[in-house]
């Protein structure tokens, strides 16, 4: 499972080529770049755990990031056998990304109506606070 996300946020962490890049646009409120996304995906495209397939998680998400999986895959021998597209109305989005909530050193995740942690605000595991992050409001979604 290549969880986009979970990739950032750990190259992130180790400081990686495109983990700084990635933070230096997060940190700024932007979007993470194509080439930073895809270049992590085809960095992890290799792993031993996914020799025998992958699921891949919100990627791609754009024309560029398709085009550049179609080129990861054809040069690997790797061909596509399903795709799932889930489909949400906007109204249900908006609620679940602004009511989100994150521990940042684990990545764990809560809603504040479908999934709050134990105490108001506190990771359930360590006691720490949780965030919401930058990029989880109305203004950055539309």
């Amino acid at each position: 499972h290549l969880s986009t996300g979970d990739l950032l946020r750990d190259a992130v962490a180790k400081g990686t080529q495109y983990g700084k890049r990635a933070k230096d646009a997060m940190d700024s409120g932007k979007l993470v770049t194509d080439d930073i996304v895809i270049g992590i995906i085809n960095e992890n495209l290799d792993r031993p755990d996914c020799s025998k397939g992958f699921i891949l998680d919100g990627f791609p998400r754009t024309t560029l990031q398709a085009e550049k999986l179609d080129e990861m895959l054809k040069t690997r021998g790797i061909t596509i056998d399903n795709v799932l597209y889930f489909k949400i109305d906007d109204k249900l989005l908006t609620e679940r990304i602004c009511g989100r909530r994150v521990h940042i050193p684990s990545g764990r995740s809560y809603h504040v109506k479908f999934n709050p942690p134990k105490v108001e605000g506190k990771d359930d595991i360590t006691g720490e606070s949780l965030v919401q992050r930058s990029d989880d409001n109305e203004e950055k979604l539309h």
